[in-house]
């Protein structure tokens, strides 16, 4: 950083730092404006750090893996902290993909924790976190969405999702998909029934020759997790092929271990959602 750009973000620290004084000795809304306020400045402050966006994002995913092994209370309270941490990171960097889907995952943990209904206002958060991801990167996190549409019932909504995820080429297996617990209330409906059908198809010249979004080799998901990351399998290659490929989108890529099916930072063939 150079030195007039720090001189810059001290000042601008300053001035939300007294903002923030000025909202400890406000009330009601006009405290809670000040407040607002000075969140965003402190977030300008920060915006553009690379190392502190990635730093939040795996310290909300450890909190997310963590929360998953956990429940009741103890598991509500590490769910929100790690929603917190991706929160921070996509204000520092708003096309931070991995945090924008892993904030949606853990929204639907969350509620899935609660035991609430479809159109909870958890089921609504995850599903803002899964559009985000996918303004970032078209069709990354469609399944996620037909997920969410599958527990509400809303066939056409299901049915587009769907067809973006198989366009786009992020659609989990098959066998993944029908044993998939977000899809139970639908799986048995004709549409449905039609869609897995119209996948078996495609030539296979084709769906050898169509061009995922994401590049399998990179970024994956796995169904049973839900959660977003690299492949480890890469050759030194094809890791630089990765790495520019991120620097390109400004989304940041993880080269992490990854386990085939344990509950920690795991990938697929497809793209999981969730």
């Amino acid at each position: 950083m150079s030195l007039l750009a720090s001189f810059s973000k001290k000042s601008k620290l300053n001035a939300t730092i007294n903002q923030t004084a000025q909202a400890r000795k406000s009330e009601g809304n006009t405290a809670d404006g000040l407040f607002k306020a000075a969140y965003q400045g402190y977030a300008e402050v920060m915006l553009g750090d690379p190392i502190r966006a990635e730093a939040l994002y795996h310290w909300g995913f450890a909190l997310l893996h963590q929360a998953q092994t956990k429940s009741g209370d103890e598991a509500a309270m590490i769910f929100q902290d790690a929603i917190d941490k991706f929160a921070f990171c996509l204000l520092i960097n708003p096309n931070y993909l991995g945090a924008a889907i892993n904030s949606g995952v853990a929204y639907m943990d969350f509620a899935r924790l609660k035991k609430v209904m479809p159109h909870d206002k958890l089921y609504e958060s995850a599903k803002k976190q899964f559009e985000k991801a996918n303004a970032i990167q078209a069709g990354t996190a469609s399944y996620n969405l037909a997920c969410i549409y599958g527990l509400r019932g809303d066939k056409e909504a299901c049915l587009k999702a769907l067809e973006t995820s198989r366009d786009k080429v992020t659609l989990p297996d098959q066998a993944d998909i029908l044993s998939d617990l977000d899809m139970a209330s639908v799986k048995d409906q004709d549409w449905f029934i039609a869609f897995m059908e119209s996948l078996n198809k495609k030539p296979e010249a084709e769906l050898e020759d169509k061009q995922p979004v994401v590049d399998p080799t990179s970024s994956k998901w796995k169904l049973s997790q839900r959660k977003f990351d690299v492949e480890e399998d890469l050759d030194d290659d094809e890791k630089e092929e990765v790495v520019a490929l991120s620097a390109e989108q400004e989304a940041p890529v993880e080269v992490n271990d990854v386990a085939d099916k344990e509950p920690e930072e795991v990938v697929s063939t497809e793209q999981d959602t969730k």
